[in-house]
């Protein structure tokens, strides 16, 4: 299977599109500001905003106004920045990358709003800021050599460039599992360490000497591939699947064949490929854990009470309907969606009362040597 041509997030009405489920992935980016704000007054070090323009590339972007938030805090933090040097603020290049069935065009209709905000809080003297699509995987090259200053990712680089291969053994599941046998939990490890050495090989040749790069992924918070923050999202979707094999909705065939391509990394992973890569300095890194139910703010409690545990399971399965919906139907069908999250909000909400598992986000800052 090759997510190229079928990965995007759901475009699909209002209840279910990505838009309007993605409070996660908002958390996920205002949580890394801090991080990302330190990060670019290290650049301003380099004399970087010096420059005429200052590029940069916000990575598996997705669409709305996610994106356009991204966007936005970094040009607040550079005319910050600025100030603070006595530096001119210079132009802004910000360049919107996904895979090519990404609905740009919700981007570019958020675009006026976007424009006629920065003039009305920056005043007529800003800029300007020009905003691009550049469509394709961040697996091959983006952008012409040496022309990037700030490169963004968060939520993306933890999607693999392909199913692991030779998991064919991992039937009945859908990613690492603590049944799985050992050689898919290999497979994965090395599918990852093959596409983000890559994806650092490719980002240096793209990033100025003295620019830098924020990612925050999806990670595990210990070593070993079966713990509850990698897996436990997965398991559930997984025996939901199963389920519906049961009940003659599903094909074993069509199920054994299935797998997720993410990898969720622990932060030595990370590290390690990094240092072995060697194109950047590891500036330094930070974790943190969200709930899945972007509106649980409860991060007290370890399980849900009955009540709000279907809440919360209905809130988590939109949100990864919203992110794996195309996958899915390019692989089982689009009969069988609506049922099988309906059986993943079920397993949801029954697993939360047990255990509130949660994300558990790496983020790691590198400056091009």
């Amino acid at each position: 299977m090759a997510p190229l041509n079928i990965l995007h997030m759901s475009v699909g009405h209002e209840d279910s599109n990505y838009d309007n489920n993605s409070l996660v992935q908002e958390i996920m980016i205002l949580k890394a500001l801090p991080f990302l704000k330190h990060t670019i007054k290290g650049i301003a070090n380099h004399d970087v905003f010096l420059d005429h323009c200052f590029m940069i590339a916000d990575l598996g972007c997705s669409y709305g106004t996610n994106t356009l938030l991204v966007a936005s805090n970094i040009i607040d933090i550079v005319i910050e920045v600025c100030k603070e040097n006595n530096y001119k603020p210079p132009q802004f290049q910000v360049s919107l990358n996904d895979l090519f069935g990404n609905d740009f065009n919700s981007l570019f209709k958020l675009l006026p709003d976007f424009y006629a905000n920065l003039k009305k809080e920056k005043g007529e003297n800003f800029g300007p800021c020009f905003v691009s699509a550049v469509p394709g995987s961040f697996y091959g090259r983006l952008f012409p050599d040496q022309s990037l200053h700030l490169v963004h990712a968060s939520n993306s680089v933890h999607w693999l460039s392909q199913v692991p291969e030779r998991i064919e053994n991992n039937t009945l599941n859908i990613y690492i599992a603590k049944e799985s046998p050992p050689n898919v939990f290999q497979e994965y490890a090395k599918q990852f360490h093959t596409d983000f050495t890559n994806f650092l090989n490719l980002r240096s040749k793209e990033i100025v000497y003295g620019g830098c790069m924020v990612l925050t992924l999806l990670g595990r918070s210990m070593a070993d591939p079966t713990c509850d923050d990698s897996c436990d999202l997965w398991e559930q979707l997984a025996q939901s699947l199963r389920d519906m094999l049961k009940e003659g909705l599903v094909r074993e065939s069509d199920l054994s064949s299935f797998n997720i391509p993410i990898y969720q990394p622990c932060i030595d992973e990370v590290t390690n490929i990094i240092q072995h890569e060697g194109s950047f300095s590891f500036d330094s890194s930070t974790v943190f854990q969200v709930n899945w139910d972007s509106q649980d703010t409860d991060y007290t409690n370890t399980k849900d009470m009955i009540e709000l545990s279907h809440n919360h399971g209905r809130n988590t399965a939109k949100m990864i309907k919203a992110a794996l919906e195309p996958l899915l139907t390019s692989h089982f069908g689009n009969s069988i969606i609506d049922t099988l999250f309906k059986k993943y909000e079920k397993h949801l909400a029954e697993h939360l009362t047990k255990r509130k598992t949660r994300f558990f986000s790496i983020v790691v800052s590198l400056t091009k040597k």
